[in-house]
């Protein structure tokens, strides 16, 4: 919510708590995924950049794909008009969130090459460009773990320089993350999105 949002509830929380109770029992017999689809496409219609933001984020989160979301979007024509339909995809092209990019929108899970294992060494932690896509690799004896670098709060991409040992803060909003597990240890609850890996050969693959 903006931090005015955040002063009207806080002063006022009797009147709005009325308001939210509303939204929330609205969609209770909607599944996750068709709320958080309605939930775009609203924003968009209402054209609140931080709103459509916030509930692009958690339609990903909860399972709605890329296109998914392009599809409910151009579903929604008759309502939005072109002109607000160029304005999301404009503001999703600026998030830089790598499940839209041509290259893997519609793409089958592949395992791909990042790097010699031996190229790092014990609990050391690298940031790898792969493609469209930008992770975070944690050695940890033979094995390693591979992260999206994207926080999953606003998808801010978080930079090498935002590590700090094995603490990992996006600058954003300051969402802190224990690399080693991947878990939100403070100001947020979600995790960094996590990639199946293997290592064959001495070279290590991470599956997305």
């Amino acid at each position: 919510m903006s931090d005015a949002l955040n002063y009207l509830v806080e002063v006022r929380g009797d009147a709005l708590g009325h308001y939210f109770k509303f939204l929330k029992d609205s969609g209770k017999h909607l599944d996750p995924k068709t709320r958080d689809l309605i939930s775009v496409i609203t924003k968009v219609h209402a054209q609140t950049e931080n709103g459509f933001k916030q509930y692009l984020t958690r339609a990903l989160r909860d399972g709605c794909t890329p296109l998914e979301i392009i599809d409910a979007l151009l579903m929604a024509f008759p309502a939005l008009g072109l002109a607000k339909i160029v304005w999301a995809t404009d503001i999703l092209l600026e998030m830089g969130i790598p499940e839209f990019s041509p290259e893997l929108i519609a793409a089958q899970p592949q395992w791909r090459d990042l790097m010699a294992v031996a190229d790092l060494a014990d609990g050391e932690v690298r940031r790898v460009d792969c493609g469209a896509r930008s992770v975070f690799v944690y050695r940890e004896g033979e094995s390693c773990k591979v992260y999206d670098s994207h926080c999953p709060h606003q998808v801010t991409n978080i930079p090498h320089l935002a590590l700090e040992g094995l603490t990992l803060t996006c600058p954003k909003h300051q969402w802190k993350f224990d690399i080693r597990t991947g878990d939100c240890i403070e100001k947020g609850k979600h995790p960094l999105k996590a990639f199946e890996t293997k290592i064959e050969d001495g070279r290590l693959f991470a599956r997305w």
